[in-house]
């Protein structure tokens, strides 16, 4: 046998991704970790309050806040354990649901979160982050408090949404035609971002989009693919979040914007991201900025219905080597516990 004999009978290299673990269907998931009955109607209660703010049925602040991303169950648990005692504490002026975000964006590469990544060693693992993300929001969910998340993937949609009452589309995916077919499908009222370079357009035609039904490639329950018709969601509203160099919470771009709503034939009703391009960056702004906005909120527009500050047990963020600090985030910089209490306080 020649040497070109030789090599050309070696198998030749597969370039296709391999399949790494076989994941439980969303079903089964749901099955390990039931959502009971009287918690799938608090959350369907969670989700009514939300719509009555958005709608101006109810004139309460809604208040999405909570950790940039989750990496620390325990951490997040006790940070939720006292936002709800807060939030029954301010429930008369704030519906305050908490930011539990377990799918991290990234601009290029990093960690992706706790639902793909849950030991955060660069192997991943979905079989472990799946359980771990649905028994977290469950537990959260058993605490009384309405939960908010970021809908990335939207096959892990199918695993989690039954606990969640708000969604976010961030800015990098508010473009995406399959995050609008799926927002058009989700069951709580969605907030789109407004773009990367501040613009409004592409979120406006986000909720155009989400509102009507749509033809689209799924998976049912069971996991096979499957052709969906999307409901439509009539409860998605515009959130805004500054853009590359500019801010967008001042009184003339809140005004700016509602106005490009009205004359979208949307809901002006919109919340403010205090965070991100925002704040510029520097989380310490959030206190001021969600102070303006309570500010304009007293001088009469209540179509501002809502903010959203990142927040956590501790103040910035730490790098994700070595031994950690307990409650302190490992990718965005977020208010300390003490601070953020005190804000909503001031904010009710």
């Amino acid at each position: 046998m020649t040497d070109s004999q030789t090599t050309s009978e070696q198998p030749q290299p597969v370039h296709d991704s391999a399949a790494l673990q076989s994941l439980p269907t969303p079903a089964e998931l749901k099955q390990q970790l039931p959502c009971p009955d009287e918690l799938q109607k608090q959350v369907e209660q969670h989700r009514e309050a939300v719509r009555a703010i958005l709608r101006g049925e109810d004139e309460r602040l809604l208040v999405v806040v909570g950790p940039c991303s989750v990496h620390d169950e325990v951490a997040a648990l006790e940070y939720g354990e006292r936002l709800a005692e807060l939030a029954a504490t301010l429930q008369d002026r704030c519906l305050i649901v908490m930011r539990a975000y377990l799918e991290k964006p990234r601009t290029t590469v990093g960690w992706k979160g706790l639902l793909y990544d849950p030991e955060r060693t660069g192997e991943g693992d979905l079989a472990q982050g799946l359980v771990r993300s649905r028994r977290l929001l469950l537990n959260l969910a058993q605490l009384g408090l309405p939960l908010a998340t970021e809908a990335l993937h939207p096959m892990a949609a199918d695993y989690l949404s039954d606990l969640v009452s708000w969604t976010a589309v961030g800015a990098r995916t508010t473009e995406s035609q399959l995050h609008r077919e799926m927002a058009s499908q989700l069951p709580m009222p969605v907030g789109f971002k407004n773009g990367t370079d501040g613009s409004h357009g592409m979120a406006l035609n986000a909720m155009r989009s989400a509102a009507s039904s749509h033809y689209r490639l799924g998976t049912d329950l069971h996991g096979r693919p499957a052709m969906m018709q999307t409901p439509g969601n009539p409860d998605t509203h515009l959130v805004l979040r500054g853009g590359r160099g500019v801010t967008n919470y001042d009184q003339t771009s809140i005004a700016t914007a509602q106005e490009e709503l009205r004359e979208s034939g949307l809901n002006p009703s919109l919340m403010v991201d205090c965070s991100h391009d925002n704040a510029c960056k520097e989380h310490q702004r959030q206190t001021g900025i969600a102070r303006e906005l309570l500010h304009q909120r007293q001088a009469g527009n209540h179509r501002i219905v809502g903010i959203m500050l990142e927040s956590f047990l501790v103040d910035g963020k730490q790098k994700d080597e070595g031994e950690l600090t307990y409650g302190q985030s490992i990718t965005d910089p977020c208010l300390g516990w003490d601070e953020t209490a005190h804000l909503l306080m001031q904010m009710a």
